[in-house]
């Protein structure tokens, strides 16, 4: 669905430069959005493998399995039929933590399909999951701070304790909602 969205808007930009008699505006354009898109993957890329690197020097330390080990009573308290699943969860998390949204997806596929009762309705475990992965709580916006680096931001770090605070915020929301919802709908 996306590709025709950004289909027909390339296409209604260059025909409009086309209209105005400014086709080589319109190739120039072009260039110049490819270009910074180059440069916007390779300032990032650079920052998730740092951080993926991290994550699986982490595992193979062990330090993932002590994690998940710790976070289990944690966890069990937020979701109490989450048993195999806390290693995933916490991995989503820590990866969320730290900025890493996409390396985090995989680790949030995992623990929905562990969370999974298989009777195709989602469980009050995948429902806080979700919350707690939609508004993840940040110490470093990672991926904000890169692009923002790209982009040539005086201070690319001063969202950092903003981003932090906000998203403690929305944790805490996200999870009285969600336990509230939980109460009134058993």
């Amino acid at each position: 669905m996306m590709t025709w969205v950004f289909g027909i808007m390339t296409a209604v930009g260059i025909l409009v430069f086309v209209l105005n008699g400014d086709g080589s505006g319109a190739l120039a354009a072009l260039v110049k959005g490819c270009d910074d898109a180059i440069s916007l993957t390779l300032a990032l890329g650079g920052s998730y493998m740092l951080w993926s690197g991290m994550m699986n020097i982490a595992d193979s330390a062990g330090l993932i399995a002590k994690l998940a080990k710790f976070m289990r009573r944690p966890l069990s308290l937020l979701m109490p039929d989450a048993k195999d699943a806390a290693a995933p969860v916490t991995l989503n998390l820590a990866a969320n933590f730290f900025g890493l949204g996409n390396a985090a997806t995989p680790f949030g596929i995992e623990a929905m399909k562990r969370l999974d009762r298989g009777d195709g309705t989602a469980s009050n475990s995948m429902a806080m999951f979700i919350c707690l992965n939609a508004s993840a709580i940040e110490l470093l916006p990672t991926s904000v701070i890169a692009i923002r680096t790209a982009c040539g931001a005086a201070d690319p770090y001063d969202i950092a304790l903003p981003t932090f605070i906000a998203s403690i915020a929305s944790a805490i929301a996200a999870v009285i909602v969600c336990k509230a919802l939980e109460r009134l709908f058993k």
